[in-house]
This record gives structure tokens, sequence and C-alpha cells, in this order.
């Protein structure tokens, strides 16, 4: 028999899932906020934590806890929303899991078991961050961190980063390629697939790090082209989305979500990063590449498109939030999830029609104080200008 807590808890955990998610009043007629987090250790299900077994487990405590459900790819399929989440137990260590939703805002729920990654690298101790790419050639490709203990040093901390590469048709079974190869980036972090072939080879959005955490002469988010994904190796890296001095991206940037093709550019949802005195800060941002190069930068709008608000800035790594995963939905609707602060999962929904005006109608950022100020008393003018009008 069920120990009686068994009923409390379950009772709790379907409660949450059931709970519907509202618009909050937040507005800046780019995108809308929820009121509740989309995915919280809370959503993960009692079968992954407790031993429901009273006889091995009298107290029913936890025994295999999750401390927080964050970073998590994104995709539409058969009419839903899934999210392949990054999970990180207790134990610090990651994996992924499947979480479903009839309408991508609320009532999600976790597959029955989380995803067992084939072991072909037996020195890996970590994996997370998946974006989840459909490709034109018929598969579905999740590209994550691969993290492995760095023996070339003495330091118990200190790691290696590459980029996993696995392939799938349903999310369900899922084949393990080779780790990509980057020929002039000793490290990679933040990696993303393109959906097309670009001049008949598969792309990639890079982030060429000299080590584990510093960015180093990378410079930005790079673009890569290889010849076959079951052994990726690319030879060349451009740099896209460039780092800049007293901005959001000073102190590092990363491609997020999978770009969203437009009739006027791929719209990119990125990373970018800044020191403060309280340590690093986080924030998202929007950029456009070219449909004919998504390599070239055409429309880079200035300053952030979602920071860190109220509770979001509160978790393990408080001030942050940070994204690998979007869907654009048939209708036009796009969901843009986020994670804050590393331990829970977010939804800001928007549409084609407000990115394409947001991304290449925002002023870029002149770079400096005087500019900024003067493009701002330029736009103050013109308002009142109009309204004297009105």
């Amino acid at each position: 028999m069920l120990h009686e807590r068994y009923y409390v808890e379950q009772a709790k955990y379907e409660k949450l899932i059931a709970r519907k998610n509202s618009k909050t009043d937040f507005y800046n007629g780019v995108f809308d906020r929820y009121e509740y987090p989309v995915l919280t250790r809370e959503h993960i299900p009692l079968t992954w934590r407790y031993d429901l077994n009273p006889e091995t487990n009298p107290y029913f405590m936890e025994r295999l806890g999750v401390n927080a459900v964050m970073n998590s790819g994104a995709i539409r399929m058969n009419g839903k929303f899934y999210l392949v989440a990054r999970i990180e137990g207790n134990d610090r260590k990651s994996f992924f899991g499947v979480a479903e939703s009839d309408n991508g805002i609320d009532g999600f729920r976790f597959w029955d078991y989380p995803i067992l990654l084939p072991d072909t690298c037996p020195e890996e101790t970590n994996v997370y961050d998946m974006r989840l790419t459909k490709h034109e050639d018929g598969y579905i490709y999740g590209v994550f961190c691969s993290e492995s203990k760095d023996t070339s040093v003495n330091d118990l901390s200190a790691a290696v980063a590459a980029a996993g590469i696995v392939r799938t048709k349903d999310l369900k079974n899922w084949e393990r390629l080779p780790n990509l190869v980057t020929r002039r980036s000793p490290q990679q972090r933040n990696v993303v697939l393109h959906p097309e072939f670009v001049n008949g080879k598969y792309a990639f959005y890079t982030r060429p790090m000299d080590d584990f955490i510093e960015t180093g002469s990378g410079g930005g988010i790079g673009f890569g082209l290889c010849d076959d994904i079951t052994h990726a190796v690319i030879d060349e890296e451009k740099m896209t989305s460039l780092r800049r001095y007293h901005t959001i991206t000073e102190a590092k940037n990363g491609a997020g979500a999978v770009p969203i093709k437009t009739d006027k550019g791929w719209i990119h949802i990125a990373h970018g990063v800044r020191n403060t005195a309280a340590g690093l800060r986080y924030v998202i941002y929007a950029f456009a590449t070219a449909l004919d190069d998504p390599s070239r930068v055409i429309a880079q709008p200035s300053g952030l498109l979602i920071g860190p608000r109220g509770e979001e800035r509160v978790g393990d790594v408080s001030n942050v939030v940070f994204t690998n995963g979007a869907v654009a939905a048939e209708d036009g609707q796009v969901y843009i999830y986020y994670a804050s602060s590393d331990t829970r999962m977010h939804v800001a929904t928007t549409t084609i029609d407000k990115l394409i005006d947001y991304v290449f109608h925002t002023p870029e950022d002149p770079l400096r104080s005087v500019e900024c100020v003067a493009q701002r008393c330029d736009l103050i003018r013109k308002n009142l200008e109009y309204l004297e009008r009105q």
C-alpha cells in the first residue's frame, strides 16, 4: 500500500500541472510575459524522485532529488509543444527530459522517463543546454554541451566543453553522433545547428572558446560549415554577432534559439553577458542575418530584448535569463522559452510580425553615451512634434 504522503504530494503535482497561466500587465509592445514559470523542479514527477515502495522507503523520503529545471530546447510537432529541458539533480549532474504541452504556455507534463543518451563518450561527466533543430534533411538534431574533466591541469574544477550531437525523429529514439570538431577553437559551448543547408553543407553557429570559461580570442558568435554531420568538422569559423565594449555582450555572447526564418532575414534570439559588481549578468538579445548568407548580420537593435525581472533575478545563479529554445508556430505566434537564474523555465510570447518590426526598426547602439542621448533626444523631438499636430 502506498504511503499516505504520496497522495498529498501527487495531488499537489496534478494541481500544478492543471494551473492556468495568464499574461501579466507587463507591456513594451514587443512581447508578453506570463504570471507563472512553465517548468520548475515541482514539475518533476514523483516517480523520478521518490521510492514509492513503503518497505524500502518507510518515511517517503526523496531518494533522487531535483534541484532545478532550466535551459530547454523547444520544438512543435503534431500540434503539440515539446521542451527538452535541462534537469539538474541534487547531485549537480544534469540530464534531459521531454515535457509536453497542448498550448505552449501551461500544462507541461514530463514523459514517463528522462532521455538516456547513448553512452559513447566515457570521459563525459555532464550534459546540458540542448538546442533542437528540425533540419531540412528530415532529422531533428539536438546539439548540447558535453562536459568532461580537464586532466591537463591540476585543478579539480577545470573542465573541457564540447558540442555533443544527437538526432531523432520522434524525441524518443536518439542516435549519438561524434562531437563537433572545430579546428581553430579548443572548446565549444552554445552551438546551434542552422535548420537549412548552406551551399549544400550543414551550418553551425558556434562560440569559439579558449577554455571552459573564457571566450578569449573568439570575439562573438561564430559561423562554420561542415560536409558531413555524422563526422562534423569545421575548419574555419567566421564571426557574426560580435562582442563590444560597454554593451550587453561585453564579457561574452552566444547563440540561443535556432534562428527563425522570415521574409526579411533570419532572426536570432541569443544571450549576452556583461560583468557587474555582483557578478555576471545574462540577458537575451536579438539580431538578424541575411537569407542568402546566414553569417552576415543585417540588423542589430540596441540593447536587450529580455532581462531578468522580479523573482526571475533570484536563484542558483542570480540575475540571469538564458534561452536555447523558441517555437515559431504556423499561425505566426512565437514562443520564446527562457530560464531565469538557472532555476526555472518561463515563456514569453510575441509574433513574427512584431519580431520583424523590433529587429529591423529599433535603432542600433551608437556605442557612446553622448550619441545615445542624442538618439533619444531625436525620438523625443519627433514625438513632441507629432503630439502638437494631434
